[in-house]
């Protein structure tokens, strides 16, 4: 039987400082289905356990109870962690952290040439990712001489390069000005309409509107999963979330 194409967590939670006196409950019970193409905006008040939910999503870390499921493949097996990564792409707050080359081109290439891909398929990846963000001219350019909206950029442009099926964003505007974080969402709208999932954890309410599904988490739980117009007529979820008028 082929497995079902989506991003599952099944009764999932998750501790800091697992087994201590200062043991954390980061997530409790959760259960989320993502699935393919959706655009989905991930909410809610800070240290509420937005940030952990992403990281299990690809297998950056690990429930103690319940599974995560990558098109019907978990991330409890060790084994399956690198194929999950090319899956379900993950993108940081601040692009300095995912930026590992020191001329942008080669920053590109490291996740293809990971995967053992001949040169001719990277030179490919490379120059298609980059025609995607916008920064085909900057291919040559160091990082760091770049504005950090750019960063971003080729940051998400390094991510798009292993062709994920899913894009898991941790607040990626935060620190862009309002210029750059129109490019970039308008980026994530172009990549979603490609039958990617987007998935966007985001505390700003325009970022939402480009969103159909909105999830909010508070104190570890899932206190809400419904449409955008459902979620701007709850006025207890508004509260909750700060975003009531």
């Amino acid at each position: 039987m082929t497995p079902s194409i989506m991003l599952k967590l099944i009764d999932v939670s998750f501790f800091y400082n697992k087994g201590l006196d200062a043991e954390v409950r980061a997530l409790s019970d959760i259960n989320i289905t993502f699935n393919k193409g959706e655009f989905i905006s991930i909410i809610g008040p800070n240290g509420g356990g937005k940030s952990t939910l992403a990281h299990l999503l690809n297998g950056l870390i690990l429930p103690h109870e319940g599974e995560v499921l990558v098109d019907g493949v978990s991330t409890a097996q060790e084994e399956n962690l690198f194929p999950i990564r090319q899956k379900v792409g993950l993108l940081f707050e601040n692009p300095d952290s995912q930026i590992v080359a020191g001329i942008v081109e080669e920053d590109i290439a490291f996740g293809p040439e990971n995967l053992g891909l001949d040169r001719e398929e990277i030179a490919k990846r490379i120059t298609d990712s980059l025609r995607a963000v916008g920064m085909e001219a900057y291919r040559a350019y160091e990082p760091h001489t770049l504005s950090a909206g750019q960063k971003q950029k080729v940051a998400l442009a390094s991510v798009l390069a292993m062709q994920p099926s899913y894009l898991v964003l941790d607040e990626p505007t935060a620190y862009l000005d309002p210029d750059s974080r129109l490019e970039v969402l308008n980026l994530l709208k172009n990549i979603n309409s490609q039958d990617i999932a987007v998935i966007n954890i985001t505390h700003n309410r325009e970022e939402i509107s480009y969103s159909q599904r909105v999830i909010v988490i508070e104190n570890s739980r899932l206190v809400f999963d419904g449409s955008v117009r459902e979620f701007f007529g709850n006025g207890q979820i508004l509260k909750t979330t700060g975003f009531e008028d």
